[in-house]
């Protein structure tokens, strides 16, 4: 008895030795497999990186790689928008073909006006490289990878869309819209691929802060909300909008021009055109829309009393 328990407990030792060994072997293989998989991820982080750097990032390929994301953006919002519409918002399936792409369209240009919005604001009123007080060449001359990049994917977004307006017209938008994107893409791909006046550029682009509340306002439409108090305050919301950066602003920037013409007479003659003219049709065509929003706004409070 006494053998067979001392025979026993041996068999266990040996057991738990050979148990303990092979864990230990284990622990040693995953161990070394996270440390190859790390390096393995550590050099594909690096090479992407540099890829990254020295191609995409780089100067001949900025304005390529940043059009052909902006395109490529687009097309993903629009087939998001289609595929979250469908699952959470009851309206979209009673929708007409048209009217569908029209809500995937504005969602688009929602998304842009947003993305735009906010670093064109930066560009103008937060960062260093517009500044007067920078003493790094002529303002009107000045530019950045990433002030080069956004306005390249800006460009793809007014390519995209005015191809959906051409491929739908008129359902999407009329001749005003068309004029408007040819000049939109004229002047912002000009600053884009010479890296001139690209300050005034943005300080255009900083109108498209309006186009949420507008897009917003086809939305609550179609959605049978046109009665409702959100409707009202979205006219009013849009009144204010529109009248800051589509009137106010425009006006501010053809007074820093004003200040810096010595500077912007210095630049090619398409680059001093577009600076001068593009604005100023916009700004006659900013000025027939908002005599449009100023009527509606007044139908829809005299409807409202």
């Amino acid at each position: 008895m006494k053998g067979k328990g001392r025979t026993k407990t041996k068999e266990d030792t040996e057991s738990y030795a050979t148990t303990k060994a092979s864990c230990f072997q284990c622990w040693l293989s995953i161990t070394l497999a996270s440390k190859t998989t790390a390096m393995a991820v550590k050099s594909y982080q690096n090479q992407a990186e540099f890829l990254l750097k020295e191609y995409v990032l780089a100067d001949s390929f900025i304005p390529y790689a940043s059009i052909t994301g902006g395109i490529l953006a687009c097309k993903m919002v629009y087939d998001l928008t289609q595929s979250i519409s469908a699952v959470h918002f009851k309206c979209f399936s009673s929708l007409s073909k048209i009217q569908r792409n029209e809500w995937n369209n504005r969602a688009i240009s929602t998304f842009h006006a947003i993305f735009i919005t906010v670093i064109s604001l930066y560009f103008v009123f937060w960062s260093d490289l517009y500044s007067d007080e920078l003493l790094a060449g002529l303002v009107t001359f000045r530019s950045s990878s990433l002030s080069t990049f956004t306005l390249g994917v800006s460009v793809g977004y007014f390519l995209a869309d005015l191809g959906m307006i051409c491929w739908f017209y008129p359902s999407l938008g009329g001749m005003e819209y068309v004029v408007h994107h040819l000049l939109s893409v004229a002047a912002v791909a000009y600053a884009m691929l010479t890296g001139e006046g690209q300050l005034y550029t943005y300080m255009v682009l900083i109108s498209e802060t309006t186009t949420p509340g507008i897009n917003l306002r086809w939305y609550l439409d179609v959605a049978g909300m046109k009665r409702s108090g959100a409707y009202v305050v979205n006219g009013v919301v849009i009144f204010f909008a529109w009248l800051v950066a589509r009137i106010v602003l425009f006006i501010y920037m053809f007074y820093h021009v004003y200040l810096h013409y010595d500077q912007v007479k210095q630049m090619h003659n398409i680059g001093k055109f577009l600076v001068f003219g593009v604005p100023a049709v916009l700004a006659v065509m900013n000025l027939m829309w908002f005599a449009k929003i100023i009527k509606g706004l007044k139908k829809t409070l005299t409807k409202r009393q």
